[in-house]
């Protein structure tokens, strides 16, 4: 799976299953300089195409992977794809509400949102019936949603117990979600005095072992409305929850803890960097540096599926190493070899995508999200087996 990335072909991506999709054949642009608009292109250029290497597609098509991704910027979720027909990589959008956090596995998908979450749950047997058959091996179908208001909800994950947790960013909390209340506060950081929608510490994100929250990250040990912005570029902190102790101190804009082979990962996003914590001796090491905002993290094997944002000049990104190593910065997916730290495929959006917040992987070669207005959904039942059983044969699946 070795590519050199200054030699690594790109196709330009279609950005929905109506979009033209180039010629897998043609001779692909350089991935490094912008798009190449191939012939039969719409004159005007899609706002959301993006580029890719060929060891990207690759890496999809061997492993039969896909991923989910978010961009609150764009307000969309993105199921990247790789398309057997066409030969290229396929980029499917769907339209949110400021989508963030992603919590997904093979039967269900969460999408936290400005002030609720999306419950999706994977129905095969609706699969099977989309059009072209055989083509979709996954379809995800709204169930239901929770509204929690405005909580600035940051990353989710599921528990051992079925339970969805939220990091709750207004309120510096982690949460779960009941029919009763808006949220539920289940931890918050022993510094902060009171529980107040005021964003006191940017809580942003969580790993899970052994199916409980274990670790997170935060953008400062503050206590007062948005406090951690003062030293938001060396004052980030990853800590344990069921001890509260602090096992990393003076990250930048740390993100995206996860406990992944055995070992604790972080993306230390003021640096652009993917990192491995060694808690015993309140260190990290650099793996590998990329060329943008690190955000969202997902793996497979030796691989990390890495985003990554271009991020706006503005106060909330002024001042980090970051911006003053690279003028440009690349929005887009990033795929790390976590052996040696090789850049071995990426994904980049050219101009309507400019920030990503989550990366998850999705054990599905070619998966489909229905929206909430799909027709569709008015024949679509799930039943108990007992239920079921009561049902002619002919409608089952």
């Amino acid at each position: 799976m070795r590519s050199d990335r200054r030699r690594a072909g790109g196709y330009t991506v279609p950005m929905s299953d109506d979009s033209p999709i180039l010629d897998p054949t043609a001779p692909p642009p350089d991935a490094d300089a912008g798009a190449t608009p191939a012939a039969g292109d719409a004159p005007t250029p899609d706002p959301l195409r993006s580029v890719y290497t060929s060891s990207f597609g690759e890496i999809l098509r061997a492993t039969g992977l896909s991923l989910a991704v978010s961009t609150y910027q764009a307000g969309k979720v993105i199921l990247v794809r790789w398309d057997e027909t066409t030969g290229t990589v396929n980029t499917h959008f769907r339209a949110f509400a400021k989508p963030m956090g992603i919590a997904a596995d093979a039967g269900r998908l969460a999408v936290g949102g400005q002030n609720t979450v999306w419950h999706y749950r994977n129905m095969p047997a609706v699969a099977h019936k989309l059009e072209p058959a055989g083509k979709h091996d996954a379809a995800y179908l709204p169930r239901r949603v929770h509204v929690t208001g405005d909580i600035d909800i940051h990353e989710m994950a599921w528990a051992g117990d079925g339970q969805l947790w939220l990091v709750n960013t207004r309120f510096g909390c982690l949460c779960t979600l009941d029919a009763d209340h808006s949220f539920y506060p289940r931890w918050r950081p022993p510094h902060l005095s009171a529980l107040a929608p005021e964003d006191r510490c940017h809580l942003n994100g969580l790993a899970m072992l052994d199916g409980r929250p274990q670790f997170v990250t935060l953008l400062g040990e503050t206590d007062t409305p948005g406090g951690w912005r003062a030293n938001k570029a060396g004052g980030g902190l990853l800590m344990e929850t069921p001890t509260n102790r602090v096992l990393l101190r003076g990250l930048s804009m740390p993100h995206s803890p996860r406990w992944y082979d055995r070992r604790l990962w972080l993306l230390e996003s003021g640096q652009g960097s993917l990192a491995l914590a060694n808690v015993r001796g309140g260190t990290w090491r650099t793996v590998a540096t990329l060329p943008g905002f690190t955000r969202g993290l997902s793996f497979y094997g030796p691989l990390a599926f890495i985003g990554l944002s271009q991020v706006r000049e503005s106060a909330t990104f002024s001042g980090i190493p970051l911006v003053a190593r690279l003028e440009e910065r690349t929005c887009g997916v990033w795929v790390v070899d976590i052996r040696d730290g090789r850049t071995v495929a990426f994904l980049r959006f050219e101009e309507g995508v400019q920030e990503i917040f989550a990366v998850e992987v999705l054990p599905w070669r070619f998966p489909e999200m229905l929206d909430w207005g799909d027709e569709r959904l008015r024949n679509s039942y799930v039943l108990p087996d007992e239920a079921l059983a009561a049902v002619p044969e002919g409608l089952r699946e």
